[in-house]
């Protein structure tokens, strides 16, 4: 091959990678120029469906594209999860990232997907917070009165949740332990089931999400002694939280976020992180989410990172001091 046919095959192969590279700016320019699919590691119906669904119809409506729900659930969120990590990074396929894989890593021997390095953060959607509730009868009138007689009745009160393990058991451990207190921690498979056991004074109380108890809050049948939040929240702004009624500092939420896979092109997270928080600050969507218990928040890339290292650190260490065993 002569210098000359080299330069000109150079000449072209370059030619080419600029018209490739333009092409794709341009493609990323435009996006979403097809439909966009959020994985859920849940169910339907759940909150974290609701809340997905919602924004999910505004981003369609901000976007002039479709933006779908995909539902895997699954313990661990390993088959929501891994579908997104293998996912082409372009924005396309998308993860419902949640306060779920903070608590995974603690409870499970080994995980096919790292949350901190194969998804990329975008935003916050909204923060959900639990409550600590007794029956509408119970003497227990605030959250100082149940510490009070839990402490004057050790290893005798029983305070149930769902399943060992799941955010809401969690969050009575954190409590236990930040109270000082010795309580049984009673496992149920559904929330109906522990409602029912509160109700039939089989148990003290209960921990579990606003979204399945805001109907029995709101209705007087059950007394909401505090909330679990850092701050009260908007829709029930007569309770307090748990740690101004009586445990400084305490504080047990979960939340909803969306990620996309690592390796995402950077304009591409700006784009959905900016609509994200467009959407979320539309007051008919932020009436729609706190009316099912849940708080709306947007938030930017690194905040999200920092929230997913920082709950991973902190439920490992409530994981661990209960002796909880991996799975």
């Amino acid at each position: 091959m002569t210098r000359t046919d080299f330069t000109r095959k150079l000449i072209v192969r370059l030619g080419n990678g600029a018209l490739l590279a333009c092409l794709s700016t341009a493609a990323l320019a435009q996006y979403p120029s097809q439909p966009v699919r959020i994985v859920l590691p849940y169910g339907a119906g759940g909150v974290a469906d609701i809340t997905a669904r919602v924004l999910a119809q505004k981003l369609s409506e901000q976007m002039h594209q479709q933006v779908l729900i995909d539902n895997r659930p699954s313990a661990g969120q390993i088959v929501a999860s891994e579908a997104v990590k293998r996912a082409e990074p372009d924005g396309y396929t998308l993860l419902w990232l949640n306060g779920g894989h903070a608590v995974s890593k603690s409870l499970f021997k080994s995980l096919p997907y790292d949350a901190e390095k194969d998804f990329a953060p975008v935003s916050t959607v909204a923060f959900f917070g639990m409550a600590l509730l007794v029956n509408s009868d119970s003497p227990y009138k605030t959250v100082g009165d149940l510490i009070a007689a839990a402490k004057a009745n050790p290893g005798k009160f029983n305070i149930g949740t769902t399943s060992i393990g799941s955010t809401q058991s969690i969050a009575a451990l954190l409590f236990k332990s930040m109270a000082g207190l010795d309580f049984q921690v009673v496992p149920f498979k559904a929330t109906p089931m522990i409602i029912t056991a509160v109700k039939g004074h089989d148990l003290h109380g209960m921990f579990e999400f606003l979204t399945p108890t805001l109907s029995h809050i709101k209705s007087g049948s059950m007394r909401a002694l505090g909330v679990s939040f850092g701050a009260r929240f908007t829709g029930l702004p007569d309770i307090p939280t748990i740690a101004e009624a009586g445990v400084p500092g305490y504080e047990a939420t979960s939340w909803n976020a969306v990620a996309a896979p690592a390796k995402t092109p950077q304009s591409v997270i700006d784009k959905l992180n900016r609509e994200i928080n467009a959407a979320i600050a539309v007051p008919e969507l932020r009436q729609r989410l706190i009316d099912v218990g849940v708080e709306p928040r947007a938030g930017t890339p690194q905040q999200l990172h920092d929230l997913l290292v920082s709950e991973t650190a902190k439920w490992k260490k409530v994981v661990e001091s209960a002796n909880i065993p991996k799975q």
